[in-house]
């Protein structure tokens, strides 16, 4: 196993500009995927934090007693669908709207009497911020003897809705397509560096060795180039976060466990694209 570790690392040394050419092609390859998955990334945690506006926000008839609204709020909490509710007064229903609504200020000030009535603002849990279930939800709310009105804003939480679809599905044929690209690349990559030591291989056939020991260093090889292929297209994809979020916008970046990923996605490509091509030459002898 020594002999085969070093004989892996001695090409490195022995063909450099081939071993570099196969690493960055290897890392070029791998950053463009991460890319798009930082793309990707970025886009979910976008569309998260669309999904928790998603509410549903049921107005109070004016009299209503705080213990029968006490009440409905446990009642409403044991749904499946809710996570939280939480009551607003009628004079925090003012303060709000004073406090975000600026333009306002002057006629909020010749106000006599507040008519703005009390809400009850129920979010709903992660999984059911879609108009499916946010429709649902309020058709059970419509029971409540107290509920003058209701509204959750229809329109855009389907709209969120085929976003969120049209992302999933772009996501899926580009992404695939990128893999693809990635695969095709680095699969052709360690084939050209293989068959470039093709002379090497006949040799060690011809001197008696057996096709096991031909394979082990071409393979461990392969291992090596697509990790380190893998950890240079993370340390890229980092660089590109880093100037993203510098001067564009607050972007997210991988967790450790999905750059490892990436890294073992380089190992794997390039043990398989190893064993294929050695594979390959090894039927031509």
């Amino acid at each position: 196993m020594s002999l085969t570790m070093r004989e892996a690392f001695l090409a490195f040394r022995r063909w450099p500009a081939l071993s570099a050419l196969s690493v960055t092609t290897i890392a070029f390859a791998l950053f463009v995927v991460g890319l798009f998955g930082l793309v990707l990334l970025n886009l979910r945690e976008t569309l998260r934090g669309i999904e928790e506006r998603v509410e549903i926000v049921v107005y109070v008839t004016r009299g209503t007693p705080v213990e029968v609204i006490t009440v409905a709020i446990d009642d409403l909490e044991a749904f499946p669908e809710v996570q939280l509710v939480s009551y607003v007064t009628e004079e925090e229903a003012l303060f709000q709207a004073q406090r975000e609504l600026i333009e306002f200020q002057g006629i909020f000030s010749e106000l006599e009497t507040n008519p703005l009535p009390a809400s009850l603002e129920i979010q709903l849990r992660p999984g059911y911020r879609t108009a499916d279930a946010a429709e649902r939800v309020a058709q059970r709310l419509e029971g409540l003897p107290f509920a003058e009105d209701i509204r959750y804003g229809h329109e855009w939480v389907e709209k969120l809705d085929n976003l969120r679809g049209v992302a999933a599905v772009v996501g899926l044929l580009i992404g695939g397509a990128f893999a693809l690209a990635s695969v095709i690349i680095i699969g052709t990559t360690i084939r050209m560096s293989v068959m470039q030591r093709a002379r090497e291989i006949n040799i060690m056939r011809l001197v008696g060795a057996t096709d096991g020991f031909v394979r082990r260093p071409f393979l461990i090889e392969g291992c090596l180039k697509g990790a380190l292929g893998g950890l240079l297209a993370v340390l890229l994809n980092f660089a590109a976060f880093v100037t993203v979020d510098r001067l564009l916008w607050q972007a997210s970046f991988f967790t450790g466990a999905q750059a490892a990923i990436i890294v073992a996605l380089g190992t794997t490509l390039g043990f398989a694209s190893s064993a294929l091509s050695v594979d390959r030459q090894l039927r031509r002898v």
